[in-house]
């Protein structure tokens, strides 16, 4: 029991030390510890409950090994936002094949249906329009808008300047007005 209460109050670098050396009890904490934190970060960037679920267990199964590989020169988050932007957009590739090999064969999903219906909500609606827009200003955007995040801590995360997240986020917004319009005109 004593070893439960020293996980849970250990901290984050204590954690990934004794990952790294094997110890599963602290990994699943650090596990247990980020798990929402994964899941609100895919589910932002996909707008999918299912797919954000998938995201998030992908990003588990990748830490298993990744957390060898954590050097500790930003901060544990920091460096969990990229582990699991790369995985949402390894799922995005993966989906996109996939709808390539269904249409070539003919059967067609109907998801226009289902992205009107989610997005009748007004902030489910820019949400939406913010999955549209390109990698690099979906990510800013989801980042410091979605996270709460600095445009320092972004820059890190997305290992760009923060002069070029500043021109992304301000890039976002000018393409947002214009997808926002044109969803109310439709």
């Amino acid at each position: 029991m004593a070893m439960m209460l020293d996980e849970s109050e250990a901290s984050d670098a204590e954690l990934i030390g004794r990952a790294k050396g094997g110890d599963r009890g602290a990994f699943g904490t650090l596990l247990e510890r980020h798990y929402d934190f994964v899941y609100r970060t895919a589910y932002r960037w996909c707008g999918r409950k299912a797919d954000a679920e998938d995201i998030a267990q992908e990003v588990c199964v990748r830490l298993g090994k990744a957390i060898r590989d954590y050097r500790g020169g930003g901060s544990f988050t920091t460096w969990l936002y990229s582990v699991t932007m790369n995985a949402a957009r390894d799922m995005m590739r993966k989906t996109a094949r996939e709808t390539v090999k269904t249409e070539a064969y003919g059967v067609h999903a109907l998801i226009s249906g289902e992205a009107a219906a989610e997005s009748e909500d007004p902030v489910e609606a820019l949400w939406a329009a913010v999955r549209q827009l390109p990698d690099k200003q979906r990510d800013a955007v989801l980042l410091v808008y979605g996270e709460g995040l600095s445009h320092a801590v972004t820059a890190e995360a997305m290992a760009i300047s923060e002069a070029t997240v500043s021109w992304h986020i301000h890039e976002a917004k000018k393409r947002l007005k214009t997808l926002m319009r044109s969803a109310g005109e439709v």
